[in-house]
């Protein structure tokens, strides 16, 4: 773990912590400047280790110092600071740390912290860009407030503690199969917000997990990922494309948007079915009695992916209460999908917001098959082993 000169240094700590309580064997190295924001002892105690300084690259040892930490599994780069992001980008090795990250061979996860307007240079764009083109990862940086003298909020501020572990532990994961190298996948999550005025809107308790789980092991099983993701409260995942969208209109041309390249995508959205027919620019007052809202239908996306579906996978999601395999059927072969997953909202342990799901996948001549309760990710995994052997099958007619 590399600690960049970042106020944000001083949650250094308390990543290390986490890994270690992961079971990681962690190795530290604090740049110059992250030694003004955290001490050298708290990063040592918290790692367990000594701590990488420059001062320990130039001292008297047997090996050299960045190749002996860059034989590490994966490297982590927490607060950093668009001098890092700079120096990486352009190849520079005049610190440890970048004489380090020049010689790592595993995944490196960037987590950047800096103020809103250092984020959003040009520069530290181009840099950004670049070494995502490399195969870099990045995590966040999220929007919230930054620094202690009122410099106020925006994007730049680092992902939590647990945020950084969690995405750490999930590169240093044995390797998935590579099945989907080459392929692009695009997957819409969440709900969707529909305002009927500045401050009330009608949506749904969609969490956007099993979204978020289907991205996840598509980019593990290395696919060019693009998640199209209403308002939900879930870490961005590092290592793939993320767009946020409000309401069905912007979830619609995001997505249409991106499955221009896809090969496979997958609507795990829950889109609302209607939206205000006229939305109000102000704060309509409370009034005594009843209220009636007109409300006009969205637009049916599975529907228009399906009608221009090329050579790509479809897949969709239903949630029925009753019917659901004769009603899920129907819609597969209404809308052109290859197939959809019903879900069960009523069923124990398998509601809104929960880690759990038990699906039925269903086909357009109604063959089905029942796939048991276990976790949002297991049943993505299915779900891509499906749409690769429609694809496969697909060719080979």
């Amino acid at each position: 773990m590399i600690v960049g000169g970042s106020m944000a240094a001083v949650k250094a700590p308390s990543v290390l912590r986490r890994l270690r309580e992961g079971g990681v064997q962690v190795n530290v190295i604090a740049t110059r400047a992250a030694l003004a924001f955290v001490t050298e002892l708290s990063l040592s105690t918290a790692a367990d280790g000594p701590v990488g300084t420059d001062a320990a690259w130039f001292s008297p040892r047997p090996d050299a110092l960045h190749l002996a930490l860059a034989r590490a599994d994966a490297a982590v780069i927490v607060g950093a600071s668009a001098e890092l992001l700079a120096g990486a980008a352009h190849g520079h090795a005049n610190d440890l740390a970048l004489a380090t990250l020049l010689s790592v061979q595993g995944p490196v996860l960037w987590v950047p912290a800096m103020n809103n307007a250092m984020w959003n240079n040009r520069a530290v764009g181009a840099n950004v860009a670049r070494l995502r083109e490399w195969g870099h990862h990045f995590l966040g940086p999220a929007v919230g407030a930054f620094g202690t003298r009122g410099e106020g909020a925006g994007i730049g501020r680092m992902a939590e503690p647990e945020t950084i572990a969690a995405a750490v532990l999930e590169l240093l994961k044995p390797t998935a199969p590579r099945d989907l190298d080459g392929l692009h996948v695009v997957v819409s999550a969440g709900p969707t917000r529909e305002y009927l005025d500045p401050v009330r809107f009608i949506s749904n308790p969609s969490s956007g997990k099993m979204g978020f789980a289907v991205a996840e092991d598509a980019r593990d099983r290395g696919a060019r990922v693009t998640l199209v993701t209403g308002p939900v409260n879930l870490p961005e995942p590092h290592g793939l494309e993320v767009v946020r969208i409000g309401a069905a209109l912007e979830l619609r041309d995001a997505v249409i948007r991106a499955a221009q390249t896809a090969d496979i995508v997958v609507m795990t959205a829950a889109v609302a079915d209607y939206r205000a027919a006229e939305l109000k620019g102000e704060k309509q007052a409370k009034v005594a009695g009843d209220v009636s809202v007109h409300l006009t239908p969205n637009p049916d996306i599975l529907a228009e992916l399906g009608q221009n579906k090329g050579g790509r996978v479809l897949v969709g999601f239903a949630m029925e209460t009753h019917a659901g395999v004769e009603r899920a059927a129907a819609k597969a072969a209404r809308k052109n999908a290859d197939f959809i997953l019903l879900n069960y909202p009523t069923q124990a342990g398998t509601a809104f917001g929960g880690d759990d799901n038990q699906v039925t996948l269903v086909r357009a001549d109604g063959t089905f098959e029942d796939w048991p309760r276990t976790s949002k990710r297991e049943v993505a995994r299915r779900l891509l082993d499906e749409a690769l052997r429609v694809r496969a099958q697909r060719t080979a007619d």
